[in-house]
């Protein structure tokens, strides 16, 4: 990535439409249901949004979410995003996403894709996954990010998938509670973890254990800045403001309307560059920050 030519990086964007397999038909009452809550139109390809991206000057991570084992939906492939980021690596970088309960094979296709080096982290989604952060099934995929020294993504709070639907889909948000994620920090100092979105209802949770161990970052995706609880600004001005990333959550947010809002939501001018850019070189390992 060539961090000096762009004006911020966002370290959350999701792979939403492949172009090499056709929609998972599975995965439909999970969109239709997220548009609603999101007020979000239609997706766009992959190669639609890394054109978005670069006529903005933004850098961006994209992922996308493996929820095979809890929902039952055809992931797009990890290979595939990793194959858009080669081939735009001035602006690109790709996450895997890997279900913990895949066990061996799990952890066979994460060497594979860290081996490959197209790869530079992985994203989990505790509650579309099922599973919570500390639990051991977990821990041979955190051993071979740790091993390399890689950053892990983690999906905290209320999660918009699910929202509306009987049952929540069937999805339970007790998985994404942050605080599930300091035994991690505490286990696998050598892993970069980012706690994605503001954590609600658990904010706090999520600020004490950014606070408290030195490998964990929190992301602002997901939400208008507008919205973000006022302790979060306050941590970020503050004892937080190099641990702080800018994430939108596209497409379900903008940078557009990110950046927009991100002005006036009581952010100091000091931190701005910070958040936008230069602890993601740091978190990232992309550089040294200037």
């Amino acid at each position: 990535m060539n961090v000096n030519d762009l004006i911020a990086i966002d370290v959350h964007t999701h792979a939403e439409v492949s172009s090499r397999q056709p929609a998972d038909v599975l995965w439909q009452p999970f969109e239709e249901a997220a548009n609603v809550y999101f007020k979000a139109g239609k997706r766009p390809t992959i190669e639609d949004t890394i054109a978005y991206y670069r006529e903005r000057r933004i850098g961006l991570v994209m992922f996308t979410v493996d929820s095979e084992f809890q929902i039952g939906a055809r992931r797009i492939s990890n290979e595939e995003v990793a194959e858009a980021a080669a081939n735009n690596r001035d602006i690109m970088i790709a996450f895997a996403s890997i279900d913990p309960h895949k066990g061996r094979m799990g952890v066979r296709e994460a060497r594979e894709l860290i081996k490959s080096g197209l790869v530079k982290g992985f994203k989990f989604h505790p509650t579309v996954q099922g599973f919570f952060p500390d639990d051991r099934i977990a821990y041979p995929l955190y051993e071979v990010i740790a091993e390399h020294k890689l950053a892990a993504i983690f999906h905290s709070g209320h999660s918009g998938i699910g929202t509306g639907m009987p049952g929540g889909g069937g999805l339970r948000l007790k998985y994404s509670n942050p605080i599930h994620l300091d035994d991690v920090a505490v286990d696998f100092p050598d892993m970069t973890i980012i706690i994605a979105h503001p954590s609600w209802p658990w904010q706090d949770e999520a600020l004490s254990v950014c606070l408290h161990k030195p490998n964990v970052y929190i992301d602002l995706s997901g939400w208008s800045p507008k919205y973000f609880p006022a302790q979060l600004v306050q941590y970020a001005n503050g004892q937080l403001r190099n641990k702080v990333l800018f994430g939108s959550d596209y497409p379900l947010i903008t940078p557009d309307r990110w950046m927009r809002d991100f002005k006036d939501a009581g952010f100091k001018p000091e931190v701005h560059d910070l958040i936008l850019k230069q602890n993601a070189i740091r978190a990232l390992k992309l550089a040294q920050p200037a």
